[in-house]
């Protein structure tokens, strides 16, 4: 493995445990438009899609790549992609052409959904219990919960989301008090710190054709 592959390993934080998280938060928290929209707190979106999630990863009737597909379908209408690549990238956000953020905001969203989507077959159960909501202020709130599973410990799970045009997305989760964003964001500045932002680039863009072709989906 080259050094550049290490930099776009997947964050090291509880592997198994965040990649279910991410896919039935995602990775990853989504809901149907009509759901996201009916729920007017914090708290109320995280557990409806979490638990339509958790459906989806525990059907193992429906072909895994309609599966995959529904999942993706969640997290596009929920997560605030583009400010999760803006922070991932941190202050070399800034010095990048509005042309190259469309560009970066496209690879990272692509790269991150593949990551996790690739690993749903890694699910084998565990529950996720919402546990409370804080408000922070300014459109700002935090949803808590944890990671249930049989023999170990709960892991705790939190899902910071801002309010955008009437509508509450995520914009980052941290597990076991780690956050994804930050996690990402040490290995891109290292990488574009050594060898630039186009090979960061290209390097997402690399590792999500791979993905993308262990999924069918090329």
């Amino acid at each position: 493995m080259t050094p550049m592959r290490k930099e776009l390993a997947y964050p090291r934080i509880t592997a198994f445990l965040l990649t279910s998280m991410v896919i039935a938060a995602v990775s990853l928290v989504c809901a149907s438009a009509s759901l996201a929209h009916a729920a007017t707190d914090p708290m109320t979106v995280v557990k409806t899609v979490v638990d339509q999630a958790i459906e989806v990863l525990k059907d193992r009737q429906t072909p895994l790549p309609q599966r995959q597909q529904k999942l993706r379908e969640l997290v596009d209408n929920n997560f605030d992609f583009r400010a999760m690549a803006r922070s991932a990238l941190g202050y070399h956000w800034r010095n990048i052409t509005p042309e190259q953020r469309t560009e970066f905001t496209k690879a990272f969203t692509a790269f991150v959904q593949d990551s996790y989507l690739s690993r749903m077959q890694d699910y084998s159960g565990q529950r996720v219990d919402i546990i409370d909501s804080r408000n922070q202020g300014d459109g700002y709130a935090e949803v808590m919960s944890k990671i249930v599973q049989n023999g170990k410990q709960p892991v705790p799970v939190n899902y910071l989301l801002h309010l955008e045009n009437g509508k509450w997305l995520i914009y980052d989760v941290t597990v076991d008090n780690i956050s994804i964003i930050a996690n990402y964001r040490n290995q891109f500045n290292r990488v574009v710190n050594n060898q630039g932002f186009d090979k960061l680039l290209q390097d997402l863009k690399n590792k999500q054709a791979e993905l993308a072709a262990r999924l069918g989906n090329s």
